[in-house]
């Protein structure tokens, strides 16, 4: 295969599993794409076999959909009901139009819905979204976000195997600010926490990690400081919670027991969740 050929392959599925991060599991996709695609592939060795996309079969339609693969998830092993589906992106359209913080509204870039799958028995609830989330439309995308996805991935899962959202869908507005975030103030929460509810309500989560104080002030409406709170088992509607730091916290404290602390956090949620632990997994971040 060309080195042309190769670039282009591999923009192609990054593209792929990006969209599938966010929840995408459909894309159109034209018949005479598809037969072009068929015409003009190259072989490519058995020994370097990948499961190709299943492409579906041309018919005369203007355009068909091509499902994205989704590989199997050691935690989730529900798949949602066409009823549950239609709720979801329903009340996701609620939210993205939703104009109750005109102030927000008239700030944001983009409402941040949430991502992951929505089917998990794990849901990771933060703050509000700041700078970079506001830009492209996720959760937990700037260094805090790609810091809770080297945490998610220590477990032995991946982004796409939870649901990660926040307690406001929109940035809070900074006037006067060219960059920073402040915390939501309790009037924005209220208005903003029943999308949230929802999302929850829907995915019914078996475990709950509340990511800062902020999210465990606006489930649980505790002001208690984070760092009595975390590793401590709460309840919210009948759901185990578990408090952790915010991992922008951890971006300002590199100190090893801080990290430490997180994990055996995490390792609580796992254990909960029923997953399999190395000796390994036990032993990140101690001492030698």
């Amino acid at each position: 295969m060309s080195a042309a050929y190769n670039e282009l392959l591999d923009a192609t599925i990054q593209h792929l599993e990006n969209l599938k991060s966010r929840g995408v599991r459909h894309l159109a996709v034209a018949p005479e794409t598809l037969r072009a695609l068929a015409q003009s592939a190259p072989k490519i060795p058995t020994a370097n076999f990948q499961p190709p996309i299943e492409k579906a079969p041309v018919t005369p339609a203007a355009r068909i959909e091509t499902t994205v693969p989704t590989t199997a998830s050691p935690l989730v092993t529900r798949h949602s009901s066409p009823e549950k589906a239609a709720a979801f992106a329903a009340l996701r359209e609620r939210a993205l139009t939703c104009v109750k913080c005109a102030h927000l509204a008239s700030s944001r870039q983009h409402v941040v819905f949430g991502v992951g799958n929505i089917d998990s028995p794990l849901m990771f609830v933060g703050e509000a979204p700041g700078a970079d989330e506001d830009e492209q439309g996720e959760p937990f995308v700037g260094a805090a976000g790609q810091l809770l996805t080297k945490i998610i991935q220590a477990t032995g899962l991946s982004r796409a195997d939870v649901y990660i959202a926040n307690i406001l869908k929109c940035r809070p507005d900074t006037p006067g600010q060219s960059a920073g975030n402040r915390k939501p103030t309790p009037e924005e929460m209220t208005t903003c926490i029943p999308y949230l509810h929802e999302q929850i309500d829907l995915i019914q989560p078996r475990v709950i990690v509340a990511l800062g104080a902020t999210a465990v002030e606006g489930l649980l409406g505790k002001t208690v400081g984070i760092t009595k709170l975390r590793g401590h088992w709460q309840m919210y509607r009948g759901t185990p919670l578990m408090p952790t730091y915010h991992p922008a916290y951890l971006l300002r404290n590199q100190a090893l027991s801080t990290k430490r602390e997180v994990w055996e956090d995490m390792l609580a949620v796992m254990e909960k969740l029923g997953m399999n632990i190395s000796e390994k997994q036990r032993n990140f971040f101690l001492k030698a």
